[in-house]
């Protein structure tokens, strides 16, 4: 079964989230957070599928960097502040499809968050330098990172 594009997202998002959690400042109400952080995982998924296109077809490395710069701002904007305890259910745009779990784990969240947060950014600048083997290869590394939270942390869609 192919995973939708914001699935495979999802995971990096969230483990980017807690990682900023212990001193974000809670803005806003549930459902405004979960909208706001679903908002930015299309965005995400855009940026993603963007760079996915050039690797699999005609490289053009203007393409690549802007999608990985978004990306990577996206990874060190600090959305842990949207990830407010009770935020595991609700509705923003779909109803949220993070795990109770995540806010148990904090230790693992970091974690992910981290490995995250070191892929996206040398996604961008892997993506400046317009190597499209490199690009390629680091495209990879950044996809199991999103991987290794969806499958920790979220829930799978109906």
């Amino acid at each position: 079964m192919r995973k939708h594009p914001i699935a495979v997202l999802f995971g990096s998002f969230v483990a980017v989230a807690l990682s900023g959690i212990a001193s974000a400042q809670v803005v806003g109400k549930v459902e405004d957070q979960i909208r706001w952080r679903q908002s930015a995982y299309q965005t995400m998924a855009w940026s993603m599928q963007r760079i996915k296109a050039n690797v699999e077809g005609t490289f053009n490395k203007d393409q690549v960097t802007q999608a990985a710069n978004v990306i990577a701002a996206l990874a060190n904007a600090g959305m842990g502040a949207l990830y407010q305890p009770g935020s595991d259910h609700g509705r923003g745009w779909r109803e949220t499809n993070v795990k109770p779990e995540f806010f148990k784990e904090g230790e693992k969240v970091r974690e992910l968050a981290q490995a995250f947060n070191r892929e996206a950014n040398e996604m961008a600048k892997v993506a400046a330098a317009g190597d499209a083997a490199a690009v390629k290869a680091q495209f990879g590394k950044l996809g199991e990172s999103c991987k290794a939270c969806h499958e920790k942390f979220r829930k799978e869609e109906k």
